[in-house]
């Protein structure tokens, strides 16, 4: 009998090529799809990785999950990469890689196949996924293959192959960058964006307006939490409402995408060490990680914010680098998941030609007290307090002082 393998198939070159190459090989290639949203036809898709040599093919929609149990968890976190990257990729890997590995054990298989770059992230991510739910997983990792690796040097020789072997593909040396889309984000990268002098080509993005062509009118719109998730999102321009996680996801996408929100053109650090650029569309992120923080000002006691942005960067550390199944990511979450008991109200934002401006927030769980804040009236707060409260803060100064001075006589006399 044949090994039966199951490979994380997207229908790109990269999986095409490995799809066939593994069936010539004389494997049993069982080709998983995860739909996180990626606009593809996957009637299609089920049918080139047939034709490609795959004895099976799973098509799992993962929308919803991938909203509620991913991108809103890390939207509560505010966890963005490095103050930039929104993590579209790496949020959809471990969902991947744990439907991948039920449908191993659906198939009685514990081989399991992906085909990430060895210089890359994502191979860390599904890998140690596989890990955590199948201890004892046969990894197969083709561009980490002295054999494969010396059968393909690159894109060209992948473009080469698929030619030979017949398997339609989108690259083509015209248009070597490689795109992966999920509904966090569009991410172009490789081919002509490794040159980080080459300016991206306006035609190059596939879901965002250019901020020159977006509209000339303001789109005004209200974005309701509870407890950290959106809940509600109202247009108030054009008087829409949309409430369902995938659904209110997938309107803000639509709405950012017309006014040209959420273009990134980034230089990150791989886990590995290797920096790399990226390109990216995220459009409902931008917006509601924009929204979220801002509801947090009112809602969250000083010190708890400023704790939440020590970690929130190590949260977004661990999400890149593959992490998201680890304990120290439980045990940073639980605390985030604490903070988020008040963080319900409704943030107030203008989209207008790539701009995203906060204009107004409210909630019943604020903390901000208009009276107490005022310039105009005491609001039960006492100025002379603040004397004290001074008094004691400077003891420490006054003894650094001190030394200083002394120690500045003492170097005089010398």
């Amino acid at each position: 009998m044949k090994q039966k393998i199951v490979l994380a198939y997207s229908g790109g070159l990269d999986t095409s090529v490995i799809l066939k190459w593994l069936a010539n090989k004389g494997y049993d290639v069982v080709a998983f799809i995860a739909d996180v949203g990626q606009k593809e036809d996957f009637k299609a898709l089920k049918e080139k990785a047939l034709v490609s040599g795959a004895s099976k093919v799973f098509i799992e929609d993962l929308k919803e999950e991938f909203v509620k149990g991913y991108i809103f968890q890390a939207l509560k976190a505010n966890a963005v990469y490095e103050g930039k990257y929104l993590l579209g990729t790496a949020l959809a890997r471990p969902l991947i890689a744990k439907k991948q590995v039920e449908i191993a054990k659906m198939e009685n298989t514990k081989f399991l196949a992906h085909g990430c770059t060895g210089k890359g992230n994502d191979q860390v991510r599904f890998e140690l996924t596989w890990l955590k739910f199948m201890s004892d997983v046969h990894i197969i990792s083709p561009w980490k293959d002295k054999k494969f690796l010396k059968q393909f040097k690159g894109r060209k020789d992948l473009l080469e192959y698929a030619e030979k072997e017949g398997i339609p593909v989108s690259a083509s040396a015209e248009k070597p960058y490689s795109i992966d889309e999920n509904l966090m984000h569009t991410s172009y990268e490789s081919g002509m964006l490794e040159n980080t002098d080459c300016q991206p080509n306006q035609k190059m993005f596939k879901v965002t307006k250019s901020p020159l062509e977006a509209p000339d009118e303001e789109t005004k719109i209200c974005i309701e939490f509870a407890e950290g998730i959106p809940v509600k999102v109202t247009n108030i321009t054009e008087q829409v409402e949309v409430e369902s996680s995938l659904e209110l996801f997938n309107y803000l996408n639509s709405v950012g995408a017309e006014n040209g929100i959420g273009r990134a053109d980034i230089v990150e650090n791989r886990f590995i060490g290797i920096k790399s650029r990226g390109v990216y569309e995220t459009p409902a992120g931008t917006i509601l990680f924009k929204a979220h923080e801002d509801l947090e000002s009112i809602t969250l006691d000083k010190e708890v914010m400023h704790l939440k942005e020590l970690f929130s960067p190590i949260i977004a550390k661990l999400i890149y680098n593959g992490l998201w199944f680890s304990p120290e990511m439980e045990f940073l979450m639980a605390a985030v998941n604490k903070s988020q008991g008040n963080v319900s109200g409704k943030v107030y934002l203008t989209l207008y030609k790539g701009n995203l401006v906060i204009a107004a927030r409210s909630s019943e769980n604020s903390l901000y007290n208009q009276a107490l804040s005022s310039m105009e009236v005491e609001g039960g707060f006492d100025p002379v307090d603040a004397k004290g409260f001074i008094k004691i803060q400077g003891l420490r100064f006054k003894l650094y002082g001190a030394r200083n001075e002394i120690m500045e006589e003492k170097l005089c006399a010398e």
